[in-house]
């Protein structure tokens, strides 16, 4: 009976601390794979992962009594608040170390093999450590900023019945980044779509973007804002990013141009992306009058960040927009309007990449 109390004891603590060390390695699986998109950094967790999902045997499952538990309950303060991505993989890291450790000890009692396995495992997880805390990208602003320079097709809403549906179909056919642009209608509404909007494009991994609402971006989660000209100062817009302990430097930040003049004005605030246009006439902005490719060719050759050619540019004249040196556009009316905003962006894309 003793015997039988002792082994049912260790299979509960090998019970729980399979599932701390695959709790905790799959909270950095999802850092590896969204966050730092490295292919083979989130291969090495999953498998590690499955590892101990291939130890988790029946007979420590059965043993398992979570009404009894007296440290259910226990938390410390540190817990319940993380400053920063970092200090998530560092409290996870740990408690995954934790957990082998204990899997290692325990193991040897009752599965010798388990407990060689844990111990090696420890050892990768020692070397994961290190390269993952060592990664080059240690903060959302930066995550944010690699995204855009790697985006070329950009979609600017503007109001139609479907948003919902069009903007999807935009983001399945290659659209990196979307901004929510709607001068008017109520608060409560506009907030309610940029809601909406950012849960979509989130779910697709691209950038979304507020139309010169701050306090709208800031409420949905929205990774930037863009400004006009006459628009909100853009250093307002970080004064109020940094209000109440935020941080503007997360926060991504365009601005429209519509000649040089105005493109030093951008530099000058030093934004993150500029809008270059509108390089045909369009009736989104009705009191601009078309830049051309003039613009767009002196973009070419006096910007270094990343601008986006926009103003009336859809799948039949792309090309010429190429041709001026654009290699990043914005579109309005080619996706909103599109019957097939899907197929649309991909042909756009395929331009773009020279495909």
């Amino acid at each position: 009976m003793v015997f039988y109390m002792s082994q049912q004891i260790i299979y509960r603590i090998l019970d729980a601390n399979l599932d701390r060390a695959r709790e905790a390695i799959r909270t950095i699986e999802e850092w590896c794979r969204f966050g730092l998109e490295d292919v083979n950094l989130c291969d090495r967790c999953k498998q590690m992962r499955q590892e101990l999902a291939q130890w988790h045997k029946e007979e420590f499952r059965r043993a398992r009594n979570t009404p009894d538990d007296p440290a259910t309950e226990l938390s410390h303060a540190n817990e319940v608040i993380r400053s920063d991505i970092q200090s998530v993989l560092r409290a996870n890291m740990g408690r995954l170390q934790e957990a082998l450790r204990v899997l290692e000890e325990y193991g040897k009692v009752t599965e010798p093999k388990l407990g060689e396995a844990m111990k090696q495992m420890r050892y990768q997880v020692y070397t994961l450590e290190s390269q993952l805390l060592a990664h080059e990208v240690t903060s959302i602003g930066e995550i944010r900023r690699k995204k855009l320079q790697a985006a070329n097709l950009y979609l600017v809403t503007m109001p139609v019945d479907n948003i919902f549906t069009v903007v999807e179909s935009a983001l399945q056919g290659g659209v990196q980044i979307v901004q929510y642009r709607q001068k008017d209608g109520e608060d409560g509404t506009r907030y309610e779509i940029a809601q909406q909007l950012c849960e979509i494009c989130h779910k697709y991994d691209a950038l979304f973007l507020v139309n010169d609402r701050v306090d709208i971006a800031i409420a949905v989660g929205a990774d930037g804002i863009h400004v006009g000209q006459t628009d909100l100062p853009v250093s307002a817009v970080r004064q109020i990013l940094s209000a109440n302990g935020g941080d503007a430097s997360q926060y991504i930040i365009g601005q429209s141009t519509t000649n040089p003049q105005e493109l030093e004005i951008a530099l000058n605030n030093q934004v993150d992306y500029v809008g270059v246009g509108p390089v045909h006439a369009t009736p989104t902005k009705p009191n601009k009058a078309a830049s051309g490719y003039e613009y767009v060719n002196y973009a070419a050759q006096n910007i270094n960040i990343p601008w986006f050619a926009i103003g009336g540019l859809d799948e039949h004249n792309l090309e010429e927009a190429i041709g001026a040196g654009a290699k990043r556009v914005a579109v309005v009316r080619a996706l909103m309007k599109a019957a097939k905003p899907d197929l649309v962006a991909k042909q756009m894309r395929s331009l773009l990449l020279g495909n």
